[in-house]
């Protein structure tokens, strides 16, 4: 047998090696596995130990893939395990490959994000604007507030009928249905050209209709019912008039469901001044 690398569907960036058909994957800790076995608890199916930056996992760097797999050297005495020790690496881990179907109680990479010298330049390059974009949205935001974290809405003196939260992706959500509604009060800072922006999740099911309001005046209709169908999350950004904000030092913006539908579920909520270009 010999190893070789097979590329994940639809994300050629990610490679998994194989030694002949055996998958391999390798070790990186046994730190903070809370959560690790699962009990009969709300969520206690779902592992709720830290959870760490893609950014700060390793990513192999290489321009000839076709031969990388004979970078996995054998370990003496231990069938089907290898070291790489020529494998470049950014993040470098002292990874130990082995058939995967053995590592247990471990947190492991199966999935290795592989890049050419100039594709891993133009990847830090895009981290780079990435970042630069968040802090800048932070310099415009006047006000902020994460559905269904306790302090951040009781801060601004959240309103709701048959509203429910939950998690997803370690990210808290509020939603309501048939008619509910919820609504928080956002500071202005008497500003009259703000937008809001709106988080939600790209692969909701159901009936997603509802409507958004300004102090009890409508914003806009929305209807996410199969609107994107990709399992990410979607930022929506809507310009509000300029006389919903006018002399106001703060506005409450409420999501209302439809009758038979669901308002949301709703990320987080920003007002931010529009970017100057």
């Amino acid at each position: 047998m010999h190893t070789s690398i097979e590329k994940m569907p639809n994300v050629p960036n990610y490679i998994a090696f194989l030694h002949g058909p055996i998958l391999l994957g390798a070790k990186t800790g046994i730190e903070d596995l809370k959560g690790l076995i699962a009990d009969d608890s709300r969520w206690g199916h779902i592992a709720s130990g830290e959870q760490l930056p893609v950014d700060k996992a390793p990513i192999i760097i290489e321009d000839d893939f076709s031969r990388i797999g004979e970078k996995l050297i054998p370990i003496e005495n231990k069938p089907m395990h290898f070291t790489a020790p020529a494998l470049k690496m950014v993040n470098r881990i002292n990874a130990e490959f082995e058939p995967f179907y053995q590592i247990h109680d471990a947190r492991y990479m199966m999935y290795w994000m592989a890049l050419s010298n100039s594709a891993y330049k133009s990847y830090i390059d895009s981290l780079t604007i990435l970042e630069k974009e968040r802090l800048d949205l932070q310099k415009r935001t006047v006000d902020f507030v994460a559905p269904g974290e306790q302090q951040p809405e009781a801060d601004h003196n959240m309103q709701t009928k048959d509203s429910e939260t939950g998690n997803h992706l370690n990210q808290f959500w509020r939603d309501a249905s048939n008619g509910g509604y919820f609504s928080y009060s956002l500071r202005t800072n008497g500003e009259s050209k703000l937008n809001l922006i709106v988080r939600y999740w790209g692969a909701e099911w159901g009936n997603r209709k509802f409507d958004i309001f300004i102090d009890d005046k409508k914003l806009i209709s929305e209807d996410n019912t199969g609107r994107w169908n990709l399992s990410s999350f979607q930022d929506v950004k809507y310009s509000i008039p300029e006389t919903m904000l006018k002399g106001k030092n703060k506005i409450r913006v409420k999501f209302q469901a439809l009758p038979r539908n669901t308002a949301g579920a709703v990320y987080y909520i920003r007002l931010a001044k529009e970017k100057i270009n």
